[in-house]
Formats: C-alpha cells, structure tokens, sequence
C-alpha cells in the first residue's frame, strides 16, 4: 500500500508536535488511573477502571495517529501571491460578505479558525484562482480580493 504524503503548514506540524508531546507525557498518569483503579477489586463492574482503560486507548490510538501524520506530512508553505495555492491566506468578497480563509490540507482544517480544506468545495472553488477574480458559487457571486 502506497502511504499518501499528507500536506500541512509548519504552523500545523508545530501543533501536531505539541499534542504529541502533551500525549506521551500524559501516558504515566493515566497509567496511574489505571493501576490505583485495580487495586478496587473486581474490574467487571470497575467503572474507574474501565473509563481509565477507554481514555488509554483513545490516547494511545491518537499518538499513533499522529505520528503516521507526521511520518508522512509535506511541509507546505504559503505560494506566491499570484493564486490561491496551500498555505495562503485569501481575502474572499462572498455576496458582500468578506470572509477570510487560510488554505490547507485536510488533516489541519477547522472551518471555526478560518482554515478550510482544499478538498472542501469552497477550497476546490478557490484553488488556483488569481486576485480580481470572480465566479459563482453556490448561486452566490465570490470575488478573489486580496491573497495574503
């Protein structure tokens, strides 16, 4: 199986990076959770035990996770500002609205942080544009007006 590289800004692997760390240093607590809830007795009806156990093995799947992520990741830097590409931040006209979005891959997109996806259909829409350029989306007119 051929492993897909995995587009993301330096911004976004610092962050990876960090939830990383804070992960693997949390394992020894929850380590702790786990072996003082065993000392309660019978773990069938542990509630201690198994929600410590549940919170392991969600921790423990995401640090693998993101050390795939990371294994794989492309560093992407902001193009030139000629068109939109990965890693720039555009300055859209939305039917009067204006509306900034940072382009990335899907792995850091957070629509609530301004950073939409370029497999988003707005990401797909803007993708490759130029400033002053307009077009329809979603019956809406969007205007390119500024690539930061």
């Amino acid at each position: 199986m051929i492993k897909k590289s995995i587009s993301l800004t330096a911004e976004g692997k610092k962050e990876l990076e960090k939830e990383l760390d804070e992960l693997i240093k949390g394992r020894p607590e929850i380590a702790e959770r786990i072996a003082t809830a065993r000392a309660f007795g019978d773990l069938s009806e542990n509630e201690e035990y198994s929600s410590a156990r549940n919170e392991q093995k969600i921790a423990e799947g995401r640090i693998l996770e993101i050390q795939d992520i990371l294994k794989n990741a492309k560093i992407i830097r902001g193009g030139n500002k000629n068109s939109v590409t990965l890693g720039v931040t555009v300055l859209l006209n939305m039917g009067g609205k204006k509306v900034e979005y940072t382009l990335v891959g899907p792995t850091e997109a957070n629509p609530l942080e301004g950073k939409i996806s370029n497999e988003s259909p707005i990401g797909k829409a803007i993708f490759g544009r130029k400033p002053g350029e307009s077009f329809d989306f979603n019956g809406k007119k969007v205007t390119i007006k500024e690539i930061k």
